[in-house]
């Protein structure tokens, strides 16, 4: 489900329902990954240009990105919603678009998927207690069969041509965001939104099939690396662990091991959104390490999931260009981002000084309430030897016969 992989958002507003929205997509593709990176890894090594040419293995690439991996996105987003009848005829449904396509039709497989278990769900539950007994399965099976070769030929017929349109208009996009040398810019919206708990809806959601196209044709695409490159996260936390507030530097390595090794970028966020000026920092940093990436002209073959530095070897492709550029990138954002964080943290002044006033304040407020407690016991006495002299001067009279 979509929840095993981002967190479970709360209320109505509009941040809320993107939230939901990304959670939906990553959760048709999160549960795949492993088919992502088996195609991945059969692409590094088996194509033209891979560590190992083999042209019979080497086939085995385009029947998965064009069938499998759509198909498999598509079953998923079915059995989200309807469970195993919602996965049938989700499959089915996604067989249509991939038939004939000539691109990848991985945002086809997450509209269509979900939509035919979605028609299903509701004719089941129109029939519901109306079936005579003993015809349960045979309505159940012609109703799916008939729902899925339906949605099928929809598919194939409609739903197909539009999202082959969409796919390119937004590669002729992000062709003119790198022709014009723009593309670094894309990380003002790319980091905002990871720190929004939406990383996994931007990468799998939207950049992950672009580039899965673009690496179909081309044997590898910078589109891998916009939003999972850790670099820039490694960088705010080194910041922190040198320059922040020293409550918060033992969490630090810990954080940093977790996230460039494990891939796990949402340990980063929080550090993000306690001091939310920070976010320029990832966000030059994600600038500088696309800039990179576009001038040395690398990309990866697959998507690197999760964001680790192992994923990124795995799916460099060969040559010493491309190693360059990809962790030459990596260094320069981790860099950049260390560097900008750190100035955003006074290079430590600013913490000392904000835990100083603290700690100020509290002393300033420990002697307020000293000096404004001090004279109350005095108050109280003169309080009671007013009140009550009497009492007073039987105790001073039986005191010397207790001696």
């Amino acid at each position: 489900m979509a929840t095993d992989y981002t967190p479970r958002p709360t209320g109505d507003g509009f941040r809320a329902r993107v939230q939901r929205l990304g959670g939906h997509l990553a959760g048709m593709v999160m549960p795949n990954i492993g088919a992502f990176i088996a195609w991945g890894l059969i692409t590094a090594l088996f194509i033209p240009t891979g560590w190992l040419p083999n042209k019979e293995l080497g086939a085995l690439v385009d029947p998965m990105i064009k069938i499998l991996l759509p198909l498999l996105i598509g079953y998923t987003g079915g059995r989200m919603v309807h469970g195993q009848r919602g996965a049938v005829v989700g499959a089915v449904a996604t067989m249509g678009l991939v038939v004939g396509a000539d691109v990848p039709m991985f945002l086809g497989a997450m509209i269509i998927g979900p939509l035919a278990a979605y028609l299903m769900k509701l004719f089941d539950k129109l029939i519901e207690d109306r079936v005579r007994t003993g015809f349960e399965m045979l309505v159940d099976n012609f109703s799916a069969g008939i729902l899925a070769a339906a949605m099928a030929i929809a598919g194939n017929r409609a739903i197909g041509p539009v999202v082959s349109t969409f796919s390119d208009l937004a590669e002729d996009a992000v062709g003119w965001l790198v022709d014009n040398n723009v593309l670094p810019l894309t990380s003002v919206l790319i980091e905002p939104a990871k720190v929004l708990f939406l990383n996994n809806a931007v990468n799998h959601g939207v950049l992950g099939p672009l580039g899965v196209q673009q690496a179909a044709e081309s044997g590898k695409s910078v589109l891998f690396m916009l939003e999972s490159n850790p670099g820039p996260g490694l960088g705010l936390l080194l910041a922190y662990m040198f320059f922040g507030p020293r409550r918060l530097r033992p969490s630090t390595p810990a954080a940093a091991i977790i996230h460039f090794f494990g891939g796990i970028h949402e340990i980063y966020f929080p550090y993000v959104l306690m001091k939310p000026r920070m976010i320029l920092a990832v966000m030059a940093g994600a600038a500088t390490g696309i800039a990179i990436f576009v001038a040395t002209g690398t990309g990866l073959v697959a998507t690197p999931s999760p964001g680790s530095i192992f994923a990124y070897l795995a799916q460099t492709p060969r040559g010493a260009g491309n190693w360059i550029g990809v962790y030459g990138g990596m260094l320069a954002s981790v860099a950049v981002t260390f560097g900008v964080g750190a100035a955003l943290l006074g290079f430590g002044r600013l913490a000392d000084e904000s835990e100083g006033s603290a700690d100020d304040s509290g002393g300033t407020a420990a002697k307020t309430e000293d000096a404004e407690g001090t004279p109350e016991p005095a108050e109280k006495a003169e309080v009671t030897g007013a009140g009550d002299t009497s009492g007073d001067t039987e105790k001073a009279t039986e005191q010397p016969a207790s001696r």
